[in-house]
């Protein structure tokens, strides 16, 4: 989309942008937010300290394309491995992508052993502190769109 053009492009989907339980930061949420916009979809931002039933109360009334988990203060793995049993709990989640980012533990990061650990609990990519954005931009280029998405009004997308 041209900025000022008064044709919007078509929403790819909207995904949800949250932190953990115990995290209040909200810069990486903002930067995530504008990220995720910049790549073609609506967003919505739940927060800081979001507690884990909220999350998925929202993502059940939402039916986000991509749940995205934010988390800085350290505690990213303890707090998503209690959060992803609420969301893939619910049948209508069940299918949705989730994944966990940031600062997921107090030391310099998880080790593979904890990221196989995220990842059999139910999310489907883990990108640690300094992970490339290029990385997070191919897992979410990769999301299948929405059967109703129509390229420019052009017929059904195949």
């Amino acid at each position: 989309m041209v900025r000022g053009s008064a044709v919007a492009a078509a929403s790819l989907g909207t995904v949800v942008v949250s932190s953990t339980a115990s995290d209040s930061h909200t810069w990486n949420l903002v930067y995530l937010e504008l990220l995720i916009r910049e790549l073609g979809y609506d967003v919505v931002n739940l927060g800081p300290c979001v507690p884990d039933e909220l999350l998925a109360e929202h993502c059940r009334e939402i039916q986000p394309v991509l749940v995205v988990i934010s988390s800085v203060n350290g505690h990213g793995h303890q707090d998503g491995l209690r959060v992803i049993k609420q969301l893939r709990g619910c049948a209508r989640l069940r299918a949705t992508p989730v994944v966990i980012g940031g600062k997921l533990g107090i030391a310099a990061g998880l080790d593979d052993a904890q990221v196989r650990e995220l990842m059999a609990a139910g999310f489907d990519m883990v990108f640690q502190e300094g992970a490339d954005a290029g990385e997070f931009r191919r897992f979410v280029g990769a999301i299948p769109r929405p059967a109703a998405w129509l390229p420019d009004g052009v017929g059904a997308w195949v």
